[in-house]
């Protein structure tokens, strides 16, 4: 099977995107011909959006942008690139930690598919404390995040009110 180098995915949970996540996003972009930007859909994370509204909420933030596709997907990420001929799996690190858990990741993933490239793409220093977590824990108490997340997810924090489990 062949693989597509100029074709890349940046797959994660998006619950909910950030501006961490649109940053690498549109690195990634001026890098390949082609990304996807693959939803996880894993039943097993409790996640605050279904599945169907972060690709939405993505698909909106980036109709603009003819050459990605957002898409979600309920199986190995492996599987994914094997089934789009995808080359490159682009992780986004914030720190030494992230960078433990993904290279593990990556060599699962590369045992896998050899084929595949897993690229590490560090966090633009603006987001590098920002995560999807701490930003549902901050809209749950009714701070503002607007600066922390695009406006169309702003908004869908603000009707679905997160609640602290």
């Amino acid at each position: 099977m062949s693989v597509n180098t100029h074709v890349a995915m940046f797959p994660g949970s998006f619950d909910p995107p950030t501006m961490g996540h649109i940053n690498i996003i549109e690195r990634c972009l001026r890098l390949y011909d082609r990304l996807y930007v693959v939803v996880a859909d894993n039943i097993s994370k409790h996640c605050l959006f279904t599945a169907q509204e972060r690709v939405e909420v993505l698909k909106e933030i980036f109709s603009g942008s003819p050459n990605i596709e957002v898409v979600s997907y309920d199986g190995l990420m492996v599987n994914f690139a094997r089934e789009y001929s995808v080359g490159v799996m682009i992780r986004g690190v914030r720190a030494v930690g992230d960078f433990g858990y993904e290279f593990e990741l990556a060599m699962t993933n590369k045992q896998m598919m050899n084929d595949l490239e897993v690229l590490f793409m560090p966090t633009d220093p603006n987001y590098f404390m920002l995560r999807s977590s701490q930003i549902k824990e901050m809209a749950a108490f009714g701070a503002d995040v607007s600066s922390l997340v695009p406006p169309q997810v702003s908004e869908l924090l603000r009707k679905k009110k997160p609640v602290l489990h």
